[in-house]
C-alpha cells in the first residue's frame, strides 16, 4: 500500500469520523449503554501532520500514537497549535523514555511492569505533570506481546497503587489476531470490575463495536478514520 491510497486532503474527515461515531452510538444503544461514555481515539501512527491537521479541524480531539520518537517529531508543534488535543500513548513503553512520555502524552495506556510503573511515578513527581494511567493486560498471554498476565493483574494493580502511588484509571488490551476478540474484552472487563478500575481501552477498527458492547470506554480507531497505512 502506498501513500497515494491514503485519504487525500480533499477527503472529508468529518464524514469518516461521523461514520465511526454512528457505529459506536448504535453498538452502545444495542446494549443499553450511554454512547457518551465511549471515547474515540483516532490512531495517527505513521501519519504526518498534514494528514492529522484536517482530522483535528473536523473536531477530533483524542489521538493515539504507538512510538514515542515518532510522536516527538510531530506532536509538540501540533499540540502547540491545538491545545485542546489529548494525546494517548498506546504502544510499548521503555523505562528510559519515561520522562519523554510524561512530558508529551496526556494518557498512557501501556504500563505493564514494576520498572515502568516506578519510572513513571518518579517522572510525575519530578515534572509535576499527571498523565492519566492505564495498565496493559496481555489477555492472550502471548510471549511476544507486552502486558501483565491476567493472573498477575490484581497484584500489579495493587502494587501500582500502594507502592508507587499511581492512580490507575483504566486497563488496556490487544487481543490475539487469531482469536475471538470478545473473549478478551470480557476478560478485561472482569479484571477491571473486581479492581474498581472504571476505564477500558479496547477495540480497534475491525472489532470496536464488540468492544463497546462489552464495556469499552475508549476505542482506538485508525484505518476507518485515516485510511490504509503506507
Amino acid at each position: 500500500m502506498n501513500n497515494d491510497q491514503r485519504p487525500t486532503l480533499k477527503d472529508n474527515p468529518r464524514e469518516r469520523i461521523e461514520a465511526v461515531e454512528a457505529r459506536i452510538r448504535a453498538a452502545a444503544e444495542r446494549t443499553g449503554r450511554d454512547p457518551r461514555d465511549v471515547n474515540l481515539i483516532a490512531v495517527s501512527k505513521t501519519f504526518d501532520a498534514e494528514h492529522i491537521e484536517p482530522v483535528i479541524a473536523a473536531g477530533q480531539t483524542r489521538f493515539g500514537e504507538n512510538r514515542v520518537q515518532e510522536a516527538q517529531r510531530k506532536w509538540p508543534a501540533l499540540k502547540a497549535r491545538h491545545p485542546e488535543v489529548e494525546l494517548h500513548l498506546i504502544g510499548p513503553l521503555q523505562s528510559n523514555k519515561a520522562r519523554d512520555v510524561v512530558e508529551l502524552f496526556d494518557v498512557i495506556h501501556t504500563i505493564d511492569r514494576p520498572k515502568i510503573a516506578s519510572a513513571i511515578a518518579r517522572e510525575i513527581e519530578q515534572t509535576g505533570r499527571t498523565p492519566r494511567l492505564f495498565v496493559q493486560v496481555n489477555t492472550g498471554e502471548e510471549e511476544q506481546k507486552a502486558g501483565v498476565l491476567p493472573a498477575s493483574a490484581d497484584a500489579f494493580l495493587k502494587q501500582c497503587r500502594d507502592e508507587f502511588g499511581l492512580n490507575i484509571e483504566g486497563l488496556m488490551c490487544l487481543p490475539p489476531l487469531n482469536e475471538e476478540a470478545s473473549l478478551h474484552f470480557a476478560l478485561l472487563n472482569k479484571i477491571a470490575a473486581r479492581n474498581g478500575v472504571p476505564e477500558l481501552s479496547m477495540g480497534m477498527s475491525a472489532d470496536f463495536e464488540n468492544a463497546v458492547a462489552l464495556g469499552a470506554t475508549y476505542v482506538r480507531v485508525g484505518t476507518a478514520i485515516f485510511g490504509p497505512r503506507g
